[in-house]
């Protein structure tokens, strides 16, 4: 594609504008290691909110939406759409309970709920695994996937687009250590407007491309019906539900995917119940009702209101494409066709733009999460546990520049960790039921966490290796999580039992200060009579499945309304509206009250 000196103009406005944000905010993030990793918790709601949204909208995000597409239709999408259960249940039983820890990361989080030498180990351990490893492999696949964009874009070898991804990093580096997380999140809020501007344009030009709406349906359904006399099979593109019969998706994975998948696994970012970067924006905000509004307005735009143009891309580039070899071999390349084929020239610049913007977004967040991780709960707790705070801002700004390094090594030896994801989720299984609970049960220790990491982990392992299971098989996964979750299940309960549980002074000082449901923690709110004992599990629940049927109801309902069936559509929006009218009305009758520090 082919760049005029316009375009480079608008690309390096757009860089100097947040490297402007940087030298702004440069002051505040000096003062202390809150503000540079939690902007003094004094984030609204939405800003909070918007920014957890642009972090997950990074430049592998719309390619990834397309290649589902292209495979599986519409419904390729419940590999995702199939978390809208756990978000909800981080918006109503955990946003209000994270923000009272009054904790700097998640990780932290297990030497307030835990004591002695396990806590420890649990918080150590998990810092340099999620800050270093897990963290610089997730670096990693987001730049591979820009240097494919920019491979594509600018016509350059993997080398040469590797190197401007680099300087990319190197910038959102600086403005990073720069800046801390009031650079990020006010950033992100630029970026997010640009790329999701861009997105709609260009989704637009793609269905102009195919003769609109109706042209794509009918050539859509024609596909699909030679699709159907080759395959032998019935599936519609525009279906919105997956045939249960289909090879990618039979009924027992779909199962998986709705009753287990989203409240039983744990992966880097996406725990049940919060934590990463989701926790961190939580931390970040004003009080209690800014962490679970930011939490609700992430889970509405993730979910609702990003993916249809990302999705409409999608259908365009298989008609469009669909006789090209290098889309049938690489279908996630049909974004960047289309942008490359379709897209007004005079837009061009503004719409790599947009993919620097998904790019930076996610690196600078990771960034700055990461570097929380190895200062906070690793250098500062275990290694120089007594300087000044200003030491270990200036130890902050080094460990975001180190990980900037080493994400930009792995990604010049990393050709592919797309299969890691699956194997990430399966060697997580059954842990996810210890992180809710451990809010919520008073008899969990540290052993119980630690037990279900290390069964999910064996378990999952042997399975895929002694017994030839695959993950990225559908039925062998399902097979692998149904598995794993059992016995992680039962080990973890069993361990529970046979420890002791945790000392009581610290399960009093967890139960003062977080103030979870009393139903679990009668044995210590007896104990802590000053406590007014919270009975709102009910009251949470009837919240969740509101909040599910909003998403849902907004997602399908707007799918209908593009796709013209408007009937449908109302219906659906309808359910969404009276959905968000009850969350509105409970969480108002409640009332809000503000977490004094």
């Amino acid at each position: 594609m082919r760049l005029t000196a316009v375009d480079w103009a608008i690309v390096a406005a757009y860089f100097l504008f947040n490297l402007a944000i940087g030298f702004y905010y440069k002051g505040r993030a000096g003062k202390n290691t809150s503000e540079f990793f939690l902007s003094g918790r004094n984030a609204p709601w939405w800003l909070a909110g918007t920014s957890m949204v642009a972090t997950t909208f990074a430049a592998d995000t719309p390619l990834a939406v397309t290649g589902m597409v292209a495979r599986n239709g519409i419904a390729g999408n419940w590999l995702w759409w199939n978390s809208v259960a756990s978000g909800m249940l981080t918006v109503f039983f955990f946003a209000r309970l994270w923000r009272r820890s009054a904790v700097m990361t998640d990780v932290e989080f297990a030497e307030i709920r835990y004591a002695g030498r396990p806590a420890a180990f649990l918080r150590g351990f998990r810092a340099v695994y999620l800050g270093i490893l897990m963290n610089c492999i997730i670096l990693g696949w987001v730049n591979l996937a820009m240097v494919k964009i920019l491979s594509l874009i600018l016509g350059v070898n993997k080398d040469f687009a590797l190197g401007i991804v680099v300087a990319i990093i190197a910038l959102t580096s600086f403005i990073s250590t720069l800046s801390g997380l009031w650079g990020v999140l006010v950033t992100d809020l630029f970026q997010f407007v640009v790329k999701m501007t861009m997105v709609i344009v260009l989704a637009v030009a793609a269905v102009r491309a195919v003769g609109g709406i109706d042209g794509m349906k009918h050539q859509l359904e024609a596909i699909d019906r030679v699709k159907g006399l080759a395959t032998g099979t019935a599936g519609s593109a525009l279906s919105f539900v997956p045939d249960l019969n289909s090879a990618w998706m039979p009924f027992l994975t779909f199962a998986v995917y709705i009753s287990l998948n989203w409240w039983a696994t744990w992966y880097p970012g996406a725990e049940p119940g919060g934590g990463g970067y989701i926790a961190q924006r939580m931390f970040c905000a004003k009080d209690e009702k800014h962490s679970l509004l930011a939490t609700l307005w992430f889970n509405i735009a993730h979910y609702a209101v990003r993916p249809w143009p990302w999705v409409l891309v999608g259908l365009a580039a298989v008609v469009l494409y669909q006789h090209d070899p290098g889309f049938i071999q690489d279908p996630e390349t049909g974004y960047i066709r289309v942008m490359i084929d379709y897209l007004p020239a005079w837009l061009r610049g503004t719409m790599v733009a947009a993919f620097a913007a998904a790019f930076m977004s996610t690196v600078g967040t990771q960034l700055n999460w990461g570097a929380s991780y190895l200062i906070n709960d690793f250098y500062r707790r275990f290694l120089r546990t007594s300087a000044p705070d200003r030491h270990y801002v200036v130890a902050s700004r080094v460990a975001t520049v180190g990980l900037t390094i080493v994400s930009a090594v792995i990604t010049r030896y990393m050709d592919s960790i797309a299969g890691a994801w699956q194997l990430l989720i399966v060697t997580g299984a059954g842990t996810g039921t210890v992180l809710i609970l451990r809010w919520y049960w008073w008899r969990i220790n540290a052993w119980s966490e630690v037990s279900a990491m290390a069964a999910a982990f064996v378990v999952s392992v042997t399975l895929q290796t002694a017994f030839g299971m695959s993950s990225s098989d559908p039925l062998g996964f399902a097979h692998i999580m149904l598995i794993t979750v059992s016995i992680t299940t039962a080990v973890w309960l069993a361990v529970t039992f046979l420890t002791a549980p945790e000392p009581e002074e610290q399960l009093l000082m967890f139960y003062r200060r977080v103030r979870p449901s009393a139903a679990l923690w009668r044995p210590i709110a007896r104990l802590a009579p000053e406590v007014p004992p919270a009975r709102d599990l009910g009251r949470n629940a009837l919240d969740w499945i509101a909040g599910c049927a909003l998403i849902y109801g907004t997602l399908f309902g707007a799918g209908k309304m593009i796709f013209k069936d408007y009937t449908l559509g109302a219906a659906f929006l309808a359910v969404a509206l009276a959905a968000g009218l009850y969350i509105y009305r409970d969480l108002s009758r409640r009332g809000w009250k503000s977490v004094v520090e």
